[in-house]
């Protein structure tokens, strides 16, 4: 999005350069326009995206866009929100593997739990609670990496019923809104008694603003949602796998014991 907004102001600055260096020219040939329509063409052309979008929100009625653009809020703060847990919650399972057979080689089970005390993330946690169970049984270290997994993807899935809410929801405002404005738009032509297209004009413009306004918001958050889902498949296939080697490395210290 950062990157988008850049190439927008770089390519919005490089068209009005284009036109500042065009519009000297343009006024020695062009000596008959009318100043006020050049003047309103001006201000036109000219108008910020800002200051677009702040207008299109007006012609779209307050009302509802105003519960579009909370539900967009609302869904892009889950969103970072689990972005940026489940960057965090990603580890390398190779190294943490690799240092947790030198520890056990080297000072046992006491040494591999404190290794997966400094590493972060849901697999360094599952190692160490079936190493703090490693007295018990390989059996039951493996019922607790089992159990203790399913809560460790319980939390990487947190917030994501919010997402898809709030992604169901901004179309659902949208096409409320557009119903809305339809309806305003019929009582106008039963109120004047015939059609024309400045009656209906106004409220099918307030249906077709609210209804792109919805769309728009479900498909952002749907992007940050799949990217969600994607990134939690693969956390959970890294700490199934990693937690089969962790019970083969126990087999293999326990033999040697």
């Amino acid at each position: 999005m950062a990157l988008s907004g850049m190439l927008f102001f770089m390519a919005s600055n490089a068209v009005v350069a284009q036109e500042e260096a065009a519009a000297p020219a343009q006024e020695q040939v062009d000596l008959t326009a009318d100043p006020v329509e050049e003047a309103a063409a001006a201000a036109e052309a000219g108008q910020s995206l800002h200051s677009q979008l702040k207008q299109k929100f007006i012609e779209g009625g307050p009302m509802f866009m105003s519960f579009v653009l909370i539900a967009l809020i609302l869904g892009l703060a889950f969103a970072i929100e689990r972005v940026l847990y489940l960057n965090l919650a990603t580890s390398n399972t190779k190294k943490l593997l690799t240092d947790v057979e030198q520890a056990l080689e080297s000072g046992g089970v006491e040494a591999a739990k404190d290794v997966c005390r400094k590493t972060r993330g849901p697999v360094a946690s599952i190692f160490y609670q079936g190493l703090d169970r490693f007295d018990h049984g390989i059996e039951v270290v493996e019922k607790s990496i089992i159990s203790y997994g399913g809560v460790q993807a319980g939390l990487l899935e947190k917030g994501l019923s919010w997402i898809a809410l709030f992604i169901a929801l901004a179309p659902m405002l949208g096409f409320m809104g557009t119903v809305i404005g339809m309806i305003g738009a019929f009582d106008a032509i039963e109120i004047a008694g015939d059609i024309s297209p400045s009656l209906v004009a106004g409220g099918i413009k307030v249906a077709l603003i609210t209804t792109v306004s919805g769309l728009l918001v479900a498909i952002i958050l749907q992007i940050f949602y799949n990217y969600c889902v994607a990134k939690i498949d693969s956390i959970i296939n890294n700490m199934e796998d990693a937690s089969i080697s962790l019970l083969d490395l126990l087999v293999k210290h326990k033999l040697k014991k």
